[in-house]
């Protein structure tokens, strides 16, 4: 996977023309003004304000439910006009756009004001090609030729890193990935020529080197085309890499604002404080050094006296696609010792759920062996899987649609002693409350249903399901993915702490890399279905070998003080 930009394309101005200058260019391209928002007697944002400089980035951060979506869209005027009451001033390029008619509104949209919405896969229409949708964006810059729209748009697929634009032009969105259908967006908001693009959360569903790239194009266009950037993110270290300034939004309220290197060297309100020390990648050591606290040293291996937690030994996995035989595993092996945390790392399609699910005795292996606590997982009867699950257990990636949302928590966490018979009625109802307690959760929350509780509420209910049993290892299937960034802190603080109580051994499967330094003692790197790397922590961070391990590496944001990348 390319991660970087390919230096050898021709420059974006040379295929959409830079955003021409006028008499306005001495006032602010945006600014904001006492914008409040209220969705029938509830205020969700409150006298928010801030300005954006013609060809500048500024990122609005704060958890779900802080306001910045909210004011994105009120920006962009794409309010629900039911319930809804909009206060305040919102000026783009010196014209105020509360008090514009919306046939006068219209026109704006594309033409000045562009937007890379969160979710690719819902903002094309699924029954109508790409190229069919593009040239609706290509008409929005006045060419009324359909050869010269079709040249053009294939000549910013080509310049936003699409492989082989012909083929994507013709393509279906299903036909495309979520990193594909990503940069489809970004190069069709880009051919009107905005002045100002609103980017809603562009990477949160991509891997890291895939968000690198959109990050590094987004880049690009602002100094190449002088296009402004008002980036949306909960993302704090991308963040400070990428964004001139931060305005820190909490509740609906400005909690903070000013430049990069201000908000993030030296902040002043105890709330940015706090989602500074919950940045992964900001943070490397913060969960390591507690573990080492904990035992009054450094995290270290201890040598094997019983057998490995889980062994992985050359085990190979080959899938049918059509006529086509697919090897999703050649080969691979890794160890997890007991009481540590092994981490199984790569892009979308290196394998790693294929190895989970042949741990789990989802998928049979074609070669090789696995090993639980020193009994092999593949040949065994039904009952011996059935018990050795009870040892193994899963914590899915996304909590909101792993619980059943017709259950209520108490059944969700009980269902294991169910299925495995432990115990009286009243010892699992005791098990429970315990368990519940134990990820930090009050009793209240046993008769609420999942659509009732927060997402880090739901993950960590998923949590408890998991460790209801006692099992000796969790497989952690990106656990914190969907969650804000203060939520993951939170989830992997109790995750550490209930490592250390009860010596259980976590398998990470993440993409993540800065959380994987956080949390893991070892890791294997996966690509395209081969091990390219295998070490501890230190060895992997500090002196990879290889040079894919590298690439991901450098596609974690980095920044020295909050200066954006440019």
């Amino acid at each position: 996977m390319t991660v970087s930009i390919d230096t050898t394309r021709p420059a974006l101005a040379e295929v959409v023309p830079p955003v021409r200058s006028g008499p306005s260019d001495a006032q602010p391209l945006l600014s904001v003004e006492g914008l409040s928002v209220s969705y029938g007697d509830t205020t969700v944002v409150r006298d928010v304000g801030f300005t954006l400089e013609r060809g500048t980035s500024l990122a609005l951060i704060g958890e779900s439910g802080s306001g910045k979506s909210t004011v994105a869209k009120s920006i962009l005027r794409l309010l629900p006009t039911v319930d809804s009451a909009v206060s305040g001033s919102v000026s783009l390029d010196g014209r105020e756009l509360f008090g514009l008619p919306e046939r006068q509104f219209r026109p704006l949209r594309g033409r000045l004001l562009g937007y890379v919405p969160q979710d690719p896969s819902s903002a094309l229409n699924p029954v109508r090609t790409i190229g069919s949708q593009a040239h609706e964006a290509a008409a929005l810059a006045g060419e009324s030729d359909a050869r010269v729209r079709r040249r053009d748009i294939l000549s910013v697929f080509e310049r936003v890193g699409l492989p082989d634009p012909e083929r994507v032009y013709a393509s279906y969105p299903h036909q495309l990935s979520g990193g594909m259908l990503q940069r489809v967006l970004i190069g069709l908001t880009v051919l009107p020529r905005p002045a100002l693009i609103v980017a809603d959360e562009p990477t949160s569903a991509l891997d890291v080197t895939i968000q690198k790239l959109i990050l590094d194009l987004l880049s690009e266009l602002r100094r190449d085309l002088g296009i402004s950037l008002l980036l949306i993110t909960h993302d704090l270290a991308v963040a400070a890499e990428r964004a001139d300034s931060i305005v820190v939004l909490k509740n609906g309220i400005v909690e903070e604002s000013g430049s990069s290197s201000q908000v993030f060297s030296t902040p002043t309100s105890e709330y940015a404080r706090q989602l500074h020390a919950d940045v992964p990648a900001l943070n490397p050591d913060r969960y390591r050094i507690q573990r080492g606290a904990a035992s009054g040293a450094t995290p270290a291996i201890a040598p094997a006296v019983a057998p490995p937690a889980v062994e992985v030994d050359a085990v190979t996995k080959r899938f049918r696609s059509g006529d086509v035989d697919v090897t999703a595993l050649d080969g691979v092996s890794f160890t997890l010792a007991r009481g540590t945390t092994h981490a199984l790392v790569g892009e979308s399609g290196s394998g790693k759920t294929t190895a989970v699910r042949l741990l789990l005795g989802l998928e049979q292996p074609d070669a090789g062996r696995i090993e639980v606590a020193g009994t092999p997982v593949h040949g065994q009867t039904s009952a011996g899987l059935r018990g050795l699950r009870r040892h193994l257990q899963l914590v899915y990636q996304n909590p909101f649609t792993s619980l059943d949302p017709t259950w209520r928590v108490s059944r969700i966490v009980r269902e294991p002693l169910d299925r495995f018979r432990v115990g009286e009625r009243a010892e699992r109802a005791r098990l429970v409350e315990q368990t519940i307690e134990e990820v930090g959760l009050p009793a209240s929350v046993l008769s609420r249903r999942p659509g009732q509780l927060s997402g880090g509420q739901r993950q960590r209910v998923a949590i408890a399901r998991a460790l209801i049993v006692r099992p000796d290892v969790v497989v952690l299937d990106e656990p914190t993915s969907a969650l804000d960034v203060s939520v993951q802190a939170g989830i992997l603080e109790l995750l550490s702490r209930l490592q250390r109580e009860h010596g259980l051994s976590y398998l990470l499967v993440s993409h993540d890399l800065a959380l994987v330094r956080q949390l893991a003692d070892t890791v294997t790197v996966l690509q395209r279905g081969k091990v390219v790397e295998n070490g501890t922590v230190d060895q992997i961070f500090a002196r990879p070998e290889n040079a894919y391990t590298r690439a991901l590496l450098d596609a974690i944001p980095r920044t020295s003080g909050g200066t954006a990348q440019s």
